[in-house]
């Protein structure tokens, strides 16, 4: 459906849509800095490196996000694109984060099954409730005083399941940073035990994987906050200048969560693990416990029995 008005009432809208736009430019700006800034590290320890699932995680989640920031300039044309790359890419994430708990845990397989089972739930619930999301939106094509424009309309209980999956992934979220720092304080306060380097060895090792994680969480509750705000029915009715800065805070820290600290996860491990082999006295453990967060391929293959016996046992019972 196509809109055309003259109405002076609707300069404040184009004014909204320009100033957003520029927001998400900066948004976009903030995404290519990061890739220059750390290419140079990037090189050294991803492309150079042996092939593991960790590496395609990286790559994926890095080089979608350069494309990804120029989409959103023109996000209400491409909703449906950029709403399906946050379900992927906020699945990759969760890769990424059970391959570092499940390291942080020292290998554990009842903690690896707990985790995959949550994740696996908590996947598959945001995708349906993602898919039934972009059922019921409806978009238009606004001509107010010659300039062009893109809007979408929700209907129905939209707004309602948006905010489901947004608790949906703080659950996730929350519970991922419960387990991180539970782990870190049991080891700290395992270290009198051990030996003075060795000792010194795990808590680097730990201080790495918490302080990425804290990063990323800090980054994490800006944007749900943002967002549960912005999906309330007094900014979807408004056209004010608060809501294009709350609509454009949360773009910028989706973004920088997404694919400025997610690849982080990874390139500040690898860069420790690096670090660590270089010293000839460095603990084998510590090795081995970074080895899975590095490459994942057991996590990987686990995951993927898991979504293979879901489905077995969907079929049996519903096929």
């Amino acid at each position: 459906m196509t809109l055309v008005s003259n109405d002076p009432a609707s300069w404040p809208i184009i004014n909204s849509n320009v100033y957003l736009s520029y927001l998400m430019v900066a948004a976009g700006v903030v995404v290519v800095y990061d890739w220059v800034l750390t290419l140079g590290r990037e090189i050294e320890l991803i492309w150079r490196q042996r092939y593991s699932l960790m590496i395609a995680l990286y790559l994926i989640i890095r080089y979608v996000g350069i494309p990804y920031s120029v989409i959103t300039v023109l996000r209400n044309i491409a909703i449906y694109v950029l709403n399906g790359t946050d379900v992927v890419v906020a699945a990759m994430l969760g890769v990424i984060m059970i391959a570092r708990l499940h390291a942080m845990y020292q290998g554990s397989r009842m903690m690896l099954i707990f985790l995959l089972i949550i994740f696996l739930a908590i996947t598959i619930a945001w995708g349906v409730l993602m898919a039934i999301s972009l059922k019921y939106t409806v978009t238009e094509e606004l001509i107010f005083s010659g300039t062009y424009m893109c809007e979408y309309s929700f209907e129905g209980v939209v707004q309602l399941l948006i905010s489901m999956l947004w608790v949906l992934y703080t659950v996730w979220e929350v519970l991922a940073l419960c387990l991180s720092f539970g782990i870190a304080v049991k080891h700290f306060r395992d270290l009198r035990r051990l030996g003075p380097l060795t000792g010194l060895t795990i808590r680097d090792c730990f201080r790495v994987l918490v302080q990425s994680h804290v990063l990323y969480f800090a980054s994490f509750v800006g944007v749900s906050c943002f967002q549960l705000v912005t999906f309330s029915p007094e900014s979807k009715n408004s056209n004010s200048i608060r809501t294009d800065i709350l609509d454009s805070a949360c773009q910028i820290f989706l973004s920088v969560q997404m694919f400025v600290l997610g690849p982080r996860l990874i390139l500040s491990v690898r860069e420790y693990y690096a670090k660590l082999v270089a010293e000839s006295d460095a603990e084998t453990s510590i090795r081995k416990c970074l080895r899975s967060v590095l490459h994942g391929g057991e996590i990987w293959s686990r995951i993927c029995r898991g979504i293979y016996l879901s489905y077995s046992i969907f079929k049996t019972r519903f096929a």
